[in-house]
């Protein structure tokens, strides 16, 4: 009996430390599978628990202002405005987003407002962009892809009806499950126009040149390129050192090499 209570107390104590030791992140949607991997890699380096939720950017801010959450998640840019005193922003990665079409397409630059503007489907012509004449094929991703909801953000492609930010692009525009699917119309369809992770980019499509500036990892890092977001965690008051060691590890060598594995830039 003694040997019993003995070893229900050592389980007792065991799951205390454990419980206390978890780590919670939660936040931003498009960032889940990154963070889910990262995590897991952690957990299985340290014995540190990491719980990934993701709800979205704006329940990652309020888990950071409120410390509902050890870490809160944010796929865009932070403004000083929407965060309480003592909430610190990390960048971990960037995740730069291409816009592609068929290699034979003559158009090379295209600006953010041409972007969105064919998005919005207020250009509908190859011709009226500096392309031969023949009929823009737009293809996005699905209302529940992170890609989409940073190419909206960037581009402004955000409208308010009856006071709900809701999408702006335009209904006609073709939907496609996952970046495998945007790159296959493009790459097929000389007509056709899409956006996907920059990592993806292969010969199969050609990527666009955005404001005069080339799609490539190193002007995704200087900040040139604009079709690109941050990835951002934000730690409180109340955040404990060994969540922020969690952070620490992930701006570490072996943390960004898991970044840039994935398909993000890293943010070092």
């Amino acid at each position: 009996m003694k040997k019993f209570a003995a070893g229900a107390l050592a389980l007792i104590s065991a799951f205390s430390v454990s419980a206390a030791e978890t780590i919670t992140v939660s936040g931003s949607n498009s960032m889940t599978s990154l963070m889910e991997v990262l995590a897991e890699t952690y957990t299985k380096k340290t014995g540190y628990f990491v719980e990934v939720q993701g709800p979205g950017s704006s329940a990652g801010i309020r888990a950071a202002n409120q410390g509902t959450s050890h870490i809160g998640m944010a796929s865009r840019a932070v403004a000083d405005s929407e965060i309480e005193a003592g909430v610190e922003r990390i960048t971990i990665a960037n995740d730069g987003i291409a816009v592609v079409v068929h290699p034979s397409n003559k158009v090379e630059n295209l600006t953010t407002e041409q972007v969105s503007a064919i998005y919005r489907g207020e250009i509908k012509n190859w011709g009226e962009v500096g392309g031969e004449k023949g009929p823009i094929v737009a293809v996005t991703r699905d209302t529940a892809s992170g890609t989409r909801a940073g190419f909206e953000d960037v581009l402004g492609l955000k409208q308010k009806i009856n006071g709900i930010k809701v999408s702006a692009i335009s209904p006609r525009t073709q939907v496609a499950n996952g970046n495998g699917m945007v790159k296959t119309t493009a790459g097929q369809n000389p007509n056709a126009i899409g956006y996907i992770s920059l990592g993806t980019v292969d010969n199969t499509v050609k990527a666009l040149d955005i404001n005069g500036v080339d799609a490539l990892v190193g002007n995704v890092q200087s900040g040139r390129y604009p079709v690109a977001r941050s990835f951002v965690l934000m730690t409180g008051p109340t955040t404990p050192e060994y969540a922020k060691a969690f952070i620490d590890w992930i701006l570490s060598d072996e943390g960004q090499s898991i970044v840039a594995k994935k398909g993000y830039v890293p943010a070092k």
